[in-house]
């Protein structure tokens, strides 16, 4: 298989690097994590002006109708930047759910706004809320935890575990987020990442809430996961290349005992080491998305994949702060913003340990 890009991701590749070059410096990831909804508005309405929040999804709804492949370069170049926002939970994760699970009536009224940017959807995963039916309807109580820019989304998509003597498997609902009962706490994150403790208290939910059948929720939440954790290890394999790039550029310039700490074999190990593991990420990345794109069982690679992102984190974040040294644990250096997205990511969506034992799972008798 040719993992290469065809021309027109290569393009979208240099333009988008171009534009988060220009339109993202690090100055503006700065004020974005000193904001308590960690976003920039600006930016945000630029990246829906290039149909960025939209790239995988469908042209009837506002999209451009690009493959998974095409978002996966795109994220490379946002985890490059660290590009602050909610593009990644609202685009990625949630708005897959709403295609996959909502009617025709949901994703008529939600996608086009998530792809303008209008709207902004978030997801809570918590094994803490219920579903039940009360006085004739269909009510949401219970509480999740680490929900990405709850503070800012207007609706809430929860996967739901059914009240005891109901049905057996996951509801999907979607709330309004301002909603009478939905009640929202901050939490203390790195890099002060904007997530939410949510509380449901018996939130009283229309017809319209239900994405798709009363406990049939789990095939459709599946599928917008595997697609959301192949789009997380681009982000990942985007910051480790960022910070290979300056760990080398700053080993060639650091001039220590006469010559430059490049020329030291250890620094040298620790850059191959860095660059052998990209490369390794990359692949396994881009074979997870083109097997999705295909249609292909692919629940080993994507495993394999995430696995791969979270050592690839680890490394960079050790190759960065011991070639930079001192200096870059000081939150004036940018390496630690890096740092602090990468463990961040490794946790999202299972770890390096748990995309492992999946893999031990599978290769049981």
């Amino acid at each position: 298989v040719d993992f290469n890009l065809t021309e027109q991701q290569e393009i979208l590749r240099r333009s988008a690097r171009e534009f988060l070059e220009a339109e993202c410096p690090t100055s503006l990831v700065r004020e974005a994590e000193e904001l308590e909804d960690g976003h920039a508005p600006d930016l945000w309405r630029k990246m829906a002006g290039l149909g960025w929040l939209g790239i995988s999804l469908p042209e009837q709804y506002g999209g451009t109708g690009g493959s998974l492949t095409d978002q996966t370069v795109l994220f490379e170049e946002i985890g490059r930047t660290l590009t602050p926002g909610p593009l990644f939970t609202s685009s990625v994760l949630a708005a897959q759910i709403v295609l996959n699970a909502g009617n025709d009536t949901q994703k008529g009224n939600l996608i086009p706004g998530v792809v303008g940017g209008e709207f902004i959807l978030t997801m809570a995963l918590g094994d803490r809320l219920e579903t039940a039916y009360r006085d004739g309807g269909l009510t949401l109580s219970g509480e999740s935890y680490f929900v990405p820019y709850a503070g800012i989304a207007n609706h809430i998509i929860c996967a739901t575990r059914p009240a005891i003597g109901a049905w057996p498997d996951t509801t999907l609902v979607l709330v309004d987020a301002q909603a009478n009962g939905v009640f929202k706490t901050a939490m203390e994150s790195v890099a002060n990442y904007p997530q939410y403790l949510v509380e449901f208290d018996d939130v009283p939910l229309s017809s319209y809430a239900a994405l798709g059948a009363i406990a049939e929720g789990r095939p459709a939440l599946d599928h917008a996961v595997q697609r959301a954790t192949v789009i997380q290890c681009a982000e990942t394999l985007g910051r480790a290349q960022k910070v290979l790039e300056m760990v080398v550029e700053y080993a060639n310039n650091r001039v220590a005992f006469g010559r430059p700490i490049g020329a030291f074999q250890a620094v040298q190990h620790r850059c191959a080491d860095l660059r052998v593991a990209v490369d390794g990420g990359r692949m396994l990345t881009y074979q997870a998305a083109w097997k999705l794109d295909q249609g292909l069982p692919s629940n080993d690679e994507i495993a394999m994949a995430k696995a791969q992102a979270g050592m690839l984190s680890r490394l960079a974040t050790e190759a960065g702060h011991s070639i930079f040294a001192g200096i870059s644990f000081t939150t004036e250096h940018d390496m630690q913003l890096y740092s602090a997205r990468a463990k961040i990511a490794e946790a999202n969506l299972g770890d390096t340990g748990y995309h492992l034992e999946r893999l031990a799972a599978g290769m049981q008798p």
